[in-house]
């Protein structure tokens, strides 16, 4: 399955639902308000009317369908998701769909004994106490592997 399959697989199906609500009934309005109100647009074809009607009603639907990916997203990384997608729909011009971007967490690793979801930068996991990754003996902070010396504390190790 390609990357791009996997991160729509993460939107919700209420936001898949609430997007189609969203483009069904913004041509619903456009056909029965200005389509049939305007002198001008009364003139034009049946074909440009049903243009005009669809092709209006499409950035928002991305818009929403963004908000549920952050939902959805947000949720995996373990972050406040109700939070963030509160904040991309009403920060304006988009600014809160870019700031999620930037500043979303990196996603959750998994403990090799327990299988706990937790944050990439522990050292040891929460649930269980099993080593994640290798640890200086003195301070017990994360070190790489290959380091002679603690960064921390000094200590060989």
């Amino acid at each position: 399955m390609s990357r791009f399959r996997e991160e729509v697989r993460l939107i919700p199906a209420v936001g898949w639902l609430v997007a189609a609500l969203v483009y069904v009934g913004l041509i619903a309005v456009l056909l029965a308000v200005p389509c049939q109100t305007d002198p001008k647009m009364m003139a034009w074809p049946v074909w440009a009317k049903a243009l005009f009607a669809a092709l209006i009603p499409v950035p928002l639907t991305i818009y929403a369908l963004l908000a549920a990916y952050i939902y959805g997203d947000a949720r995996r990384r373990g972050m406040r998701h109700v939070l963030w997608t509160l904040l991309a729909i009403f920060i304006p011009n988009g600014i809160g769909i870019i700031l999620y971007f930037v500043l979303r967490d990196p996603l959750l690793v998994h403990c090799t004994q327990c299988g706990a979801a937790m944050r990439s930068s522990f050292a040891f996991c929460p649930h269980c106490g099993a080593a994640l990754t290798p640890a200086c003996p003195r301070c017990r902070r994360s070190v790489e592997a290959g380091w002679s010396n603690c960064p921390y504390c000094g200590a060989k190790l």
